[in-house]
């Protein structure tokens, strides 16, 4: 379950909100900017304990993907779409198809302003369903010809932002030694645990599901009860898991240089990052560390380069990290506010380019 929060400023062109017809479920399609281009976001299978915690948990992913998409130098612009679970529902085979089709026939109701994709809770083949009612979707199987799963260039951009980051809290990139705590050990938390620990990490690592300490005996790592991992002393904290977890409480508890990591919308409100920097804790801006799917995705998607050039991409997302940390200690600001800054241009410059085009 997510943390409740309250909900953000609307400033969304669209939000289509219904009750699928076929699934009874509550789906929300939040389009937040088409400055840039069709939007892209992924579509969030969820639990949540209120139908307004899926709202707001849409509108605030769908603006993030706004910044996300701008930062990355993607034409395409923000947005998601979320399916609420209520407390204690568990899915068959059947209602699940019915809640992707529902979201199929909400996603072609924007009619291509909005493409989805599979998120936290959806699947490929969750996508391959949602094919059935529009064309407006992205990150189908392999096996159908589409781009597969995201999850592996999300992990790679997210490694190398820790390395981008590493390198400014101690003066290298070499992960060897280095104290990493994971909080999260999904599709891409374990991905990243993985390959940090082939190269020689010190990890910790916690996850909400029990299951996953055989990952970290399989590991060598040490585990945290979920609740206390950011009370352990590490180099770098990631955030691998749901939004909100950097509450001020949290922050002023942390003991850690940095944290850079691939979950959405960390900070449980937006002036965590100005507590972070006030601790002289390090803040690599969620919306550029775990960029690497959605430029995998919307690439693919548009065939702008081969799998290989669009993974050289994807690694860029540490130099583009730099960029920004340099920014932020030239202008004396946050690296969450140079990295919106960044956004805001790219936005700035769509915009101007519509105004041009429509007159």
């Amino acid at each position: 379950m997510t943390h409740t929060l309250p909900l953000p400023d609307f400033t969304h062109e669209r939000v289509e909100v219904i009750t699928g017809r076929r699934s009874g479920l509550f789906i929300a399609v939040a389009l937040h900017s088409s400055v840039l281009g069709s939007a892209l976001g992924g579509a969030r299978l969820w639990t949540y304990d209120h139908w307004k915690d899926a709202l707001g948990d849409a509108l605030r992913l769908s603006a993030a993907m706004t910044l996300k998409n701008a930062a990355a130098g993607l034409n395409a612009g923000g947005g998601k779409s979320v399916i609420r679970l209520e407390p204690g529902t568990a899915l068959d085979a059947e209602r699940r198809r019915a809640a992707f089709l529902d979201l199929g026939d909400a996603v072609e109701s924007l009619h291509g302003l909005y493409r989805t994709a599979e998120d936290v809770g959806s699947t490929t083949d969750d996508m391959l369903v949602v094919s059935e009612r529009t064309d407006h979707v992205v990150g189908l199987p392999d096996a159908v010809g589409g781009s597969g799963e995201p999850a592996g260039p999300t992990s790679l951009g997210v490694y190398e932002s820790l390395r981008a980051t590493l390198e400014r809290v101690t003066g290298s990139a070499d992960v060897a030694g280095r104290a990493v705590t994971i909080a999260g050990l999904g599709q891409v938390g374990s991905r990243l645990a993985v390959r940090l620990s082939a190269e020689g990490a010190q990890l910790i690592v916690t996850d909400v599901n029990p299951a996953k300490r055989d990952l970290a005996l399989e590991l060598g790592a040490r585990w945290a009860e979920p609740g206390t991992e950011h009370l352990i002393p590490a180099d770098v904290f990631v955030p691998a898991g749901i939004g909100g977890v950097l509450t001020d409480e949290v922050i002023d508890a942390l003991d850690a240089k940095a944290v850079c990591g691939p979950a959405n919308n960390p900070l449980a409100a937006h002036e965590g990052a100005d507590r972070l920097a006030r601790r002289g804790i390090l803040y690599a801006p969620d919306f550029v560390v775990n960029a690497g799917g959605v430029i995998y995705l919307d690439l693919e998607a548009k065939k702008l380069g081969t799998r290989s050039e669009i993974m050289d991409r994807v690694a860029a997302i540490g130099d583009t990290l730099r960029r920004i940390f340099d920014e932020a200690e030239h202008r004396g600001v946050t690296p969450l506010e140079a990295a919106e800054g960044l956004a805001a241009e790219r936005l700035a410059m769509g915009a101007r380019q519509g105004e041009h085009a429509l007159a």
